[in-house]
């Protein structure tokens, strides 16, 4: 809102104005910040404060081929270019936003577009303020002091020595130093007492800042030459590197003229990703971009507090060209966090923050799609005739931004623009004027990218050895809270054992997890457990599980995680195990084969012996009837009281006046019954006895 608005009050208005803009409602699939502009203007045009408008604000986006203006959430799903435009009925006065590599014809084109909607919005509120008489009656206010004797007396003293020593193209602190001894002079030769001086301190201030501005304009216009030797087109050397932190992900070091970032990123989990909870979009963000700007880039000397303006907006212009060429998850997993540290600035360190975030990233192994580069242009016209008098300046220095008439900022691919920002301090510039400098603007990021490319042309092959390595597999749904556990209490025991990060989503109706660890051993091990919790057992496969417990009749088998089955004593070996604990102990990894998994408990029967070759001449045991026409599973001679006798003749039987059965069960077995071998277990139509 105040970038469109800032240029259009008179010159010596220097009253404070503060425009509050409240978002009182919103409709969840609206945009509301498309209307903010509109509404700050609305409340300017019905004051009588001398604004220069109205102004109106509009999103402009190209969805499927067609632009639409102020599109909802879901219709931008499909967008490949959106702007926010900000102009007055006559002109542009602000673009920003960001494409798919969008060609610069049809960047042009969506500016006209959202530029005639503009238009209607300016006539209604000037419709609103001949209603209302703001149109005319504005109030007054304080303005400059004028003096036209220490004008004339400052333009003829200091106008030649400013376009001298513009043209001198010196360093800018040599320039500047340059210039505040041109006005000590200037003060000197005015002839003033000094109380006078104090006086009159501000009207010579800006009587000289004006014979400066002009100079170093005019030195462009009618030479063609700029304030450090340089044509229009010709962009400041370049100097880059890679790998300049030793212990980082991924780092570059970016220099173009006196300008210079230190980008370095940082790779994660999805546990380091941004949380976003504004008032209506909420979610994580994969992807974000830091910016430092410190006083001492700038050879200020002042305390460093609160994020600022320009922190916020270089840093979501950076952010917002390399979003376009990052890779996503699923397919990516990692967080990843680019900062920008500004170690020293004199013009567009935004576009040196792409610049060296594009080759920090490369550095990394991020397997961006292309490089981006970006570069700032600038415009000096003459104020008489602003379209047919100008110069279009690539890679402007901080001068020419402060005292040009437009900062065009363009970053993108070879093959297209993926960012841009636009101020234009002027009225009645031309689309062809536009056009013309996003023609030279590609060719000053051609430039600048080739440049690049000499550093390093494409992303490493592999992350460097101290990055988190990550594997991302799906899970079935159904088997999400198998993982997670009781109150997270399964993943936690295999982040504790493996040492892994591991994250675990729900997108589309299945599981997405990923594992995070230096250490392939643990890695192997979380994945091989997750995997196991979520397998499902097999009748017929083989199993490499580990016991877990030993009864008298077998043993328990964990063939899979949480997923144990009873090998029986019977199905150790083909020759009788007269113990299991001779054979087998608590701990021990064996194979074992799946021979049944009962239908109604989920109860599997496990066999070591059936994965060993059977014993030449090998006779099956003979079994005998039951007395109730079934079989009596025992060895031949024995039943299941061990005994040697029937039920029916005088045993431990409930009909023979024998001793009643009693005691406690456990695990099928009462605790008083002989210590003979059992038969072997069925999961039909089990005995009484077994269980």
């Amino acid at each position: 809102m105040d970038r469109p608005i800032r240029p259009l009050w008179p010159d010596d208005f220097h009253l404070e104005v503060f425009v509050n803009v409240n978002l009182i409602s919103a409709e969840k699939d609206i945009q509301p910040d498309a209307l903010a502009g509109l509404a700050a203007s609305c409340a300017l045009a019905v004051s009588d404060l001398p604004f220069g408008g109205p102004v109106s604000e509009v999103r402009v986006c190209r969805i499927d081929g067609k632009f639409v203006i102020n599109p909802t959430f879901t219709e931008m799903e499909n967008a490949d270019l959106e702007l926010m435009v900000a102009a007055t009925e006559e002109n542009i006065m602000m673009v920003e936003g960001e494409m798919k590599e969008v060609p610069e014809d049809v960047m042009l084109e969506a500016i006209k577009f959202a530029h005639e909607e503009i238009k209607k919005h300016c006539r209604v509120q000037k419709e609103l303020m001949a209603e209302l008489g703001t149109d005319v009656n504005k109030r007054d206010y304080p303005h400059d002091e004028e003096d036209e004797e220490i004008r004339k007396k400052v333009h003829e003293f200091a106008y030649d020595k400013c376009y001298a020593l513009a043209k001198s193209a010196k360093p800018k602190h040599e320039r500047e130093d340059g210039f505040d001894a041109i006005k000590a002079e200037c003060i000197e030769a005015l002839g003033l007492t000094e109380e006078e001086a104090e006086e009159k301190k501000m009207m010579i201030d800006r009587y000289f800042g004006h014979e400066q501005r002009e100079a170093l304009r005019n030195l462009v216009l009618d030479e063609g030459l700029r304030v450090d030797g340089r044509g229009t087109t010709e962009v400041r050397p370049i100097w880059c590197e890679v790998d300049y932190l030793p212990c980082a992900h991924g780092s570059a070091i970016f220099t173009r003229g006196e300008t210079q970032a230190l980008a370095s990123v940082t790779l994660g989990t999805k546990l380091d990703m941004k949380e976003m909870d504004e008032v209506l979009i909420q979610g994580d963000q994969q992807f974000i971009l830091h910016y430092n700007f410190p006083p001492f880039a700038t050879g200020e000397a002042k305390p460093q507090r609160s994020v600022g303006r320009r922190e916020i907006g270089h840093g979501n212009l950076a952010y917002r060209a390399l979003k376009a060429v990052m890779p996503k998850a699923p397919e990516f997993p990692y967080a990843v966090r680019v900062v920008s540290d500004i170690l020293e600035s004199n013009g567009s360190s935004s576009q040196a923050s792409i610049c060296g975030g594009c080759l920090a990233l490369m550095d990394a192994g991020v397997q961006i799609s292309k490089p981006v580069a970006g570069v700032a242009m600038g415009l000096i016209t003459d104020e008489k005739d602003p379209n047919g008098r100008y110069a279009i300046l690539t890679d402007i220095l901080g001068d020419e931004d402060h005292l040009g008439d437009m900062d065009f900022k363009v970053a993108g691919t070879k093959d297209g623009i993926t960012a841009t920002q636009m101020d234009i301090k002027v009225d009645g510039l031309s689309y062809e004027v536009l056009a013309k400098a996003l023609k030279q603007a590609h060719e000053g990021r051609m430039h600048i990218m080739g440049e690049m490319m000499k550093c390093i042309d494409k992303p490493r092959e592999d992350y460097k050895p101290f990055v988190p390595r990550i594997i991302s597999f799906e899970i079935a749904k159904e088997f999400i809270g198998a993982v997670i556990g009781k109150g997270g209490e399964t993943i936690q025991k295999i982040q504790a054992e493996t040492g892994a990060v591991i994250n675990i989503d729900e997108v589309e109706g299945k599981g997405i997890v990923d594992i995070a660890t230096n250490d392939a051993e643990a890695m192997k091990k979380a994945y091989d457990w997750i995997q196991g919790i979520c397998a499902v057992p097999e009748v017929g496969q083989t199993y490499h599980g580990k016991i877990v417990s030993i009864l008298e009749f077998g043993a328990f088998v964990e063939i899979l995680p949480g997923k144990e089955g009873l090998l029986h004593v019977s199905e150790i070996a083909w020759n009788k195990t007269e113990k299991v604990e001779d054979v087998l102990s608590v701990g021990q990894e064996v194979d074992v084969k799946l021979l049944e998994i009962d239908a109604k408990t989920g109860k599997m029967r496990l066999s070591m012996k059936a994965l060993q070759p059977k014993p030449e001449g090998y006779v099956e045991p003979q079994r005998r009837p039951r007395p109730n026409g079934g079989e009596h599973r025992g060895p031949a001679g024995e039943n299941r009281h061990g005994n040697g006798g029937d039920r029916r003749n005088g045993g431990n039987d409930r009909r023979s006046g024998g001793p009643e059965r009693h005691g406690e069960r456990r695990f099928g077995q009462r605790n008083n019954a002989p210590k003979e071998r059992p038969a072997e277990p069925t999961f039909d139509n089990k005995p009484e006895e077994y269980f």
